[in-house]
């Protein structure tokens, strides 16, 4: 139990991303085995697209997180929290592909390039993709500072992702939450913006340095003991 207790006390923050970005497979469990009624394939395409969206935007807010609060172990979670929002992103597309059109692929083709805000989410799926087959360290050494120029490519997936949501709803409400939250994640990444933030809080911290860019420079950081 004590060995219990300290390895949460360590992990809490991975605990509780992992059991909170499996909380939408549960409920779309539930939904197919008799949760959804009036609409299965609506409600189950609106549940694995919010997941996927939310879940990318928080896998975006890690970084600008660790550099307003200097909490350096959030960057932990955010390659998980991006590889969960591709699980929603690929469990969205099946809906609509496997669900709704039971892959009818003569009635898939005008109907994916028919509609942009169904271009905008393809789109954006294309792109994770790669993202994820190439999250792991290992790609990370072998792509070199190539990796890093690859992944920031999350960005116009976020902003797709967006698009896709905005083109859909008829009413913007739904869409501007997610909307303004990517705006502002945008704007923290910008070079002025985030070396203002960096400076304000060595200010009120005493304490400088840059926030690591991945996963690998995190842990080069801890084990020089850097705080």
């Amino acid at each position: 139990m004590v060995l219990l207790r300290r390895w949460l006390k360590a992990h809490w923050l991975s605990v509780v991303a992992h059991v909170g970005a499996l909380v939408p497979l549960g409920q779309l469990g539930a939904g197919v085995f008799g949760g959804f009624r009036l609409d299965p394939v609506g409600q189950a395409t609106a549940l694995t697209g919010r997941a996927a969206l939310a879940l990318l935007l928080l896998s975006l807010s890690c970084t600008p997180l660790a550099i307003i609060t200097g909490y350096r172990a959030v960057m932990r979670v955010r390659r998980a929290l991006g590889l969960y929002a591709f699980l929603y992103a690929g469990l969205h597309l099946l809906v609509f592909v496997g669900w709704d059109y039971r892959f009818a692929w003569r009635l898939l083709g005008p109907a994916l390039v028919g509609q942009r805000f169904i271009v905008a989410g393809l789109v954006a799926f294309l792109i994770l993709l790669p993202l994820a087959l190439t999250s792991t360290r290992g790609w990370q050494r072998r792509l070199g500072a190539g990796w890093r120029w690859l992944h920031r490519a999350v960005y116009a997936a976020a902003v797709l992702a967006a698009l896709h949501l905005i083109w859909l709803k008829k009413d913007w409400s739904e869409a501007l939450g997610p909307t303004l939250g990517l705006a502002l994640l945008l704007a923290l990444r910008l070079p002025p913006v985030r070396a203002a933030v960096e400076n304000a809080r060595a200010r009120l911290s005493g304490h400088r340095g840059r926030i690591p860019e991945t996963l690998a420079d995190t842990e080069g950081a801890d084990a020089r003991g850097e705080q």
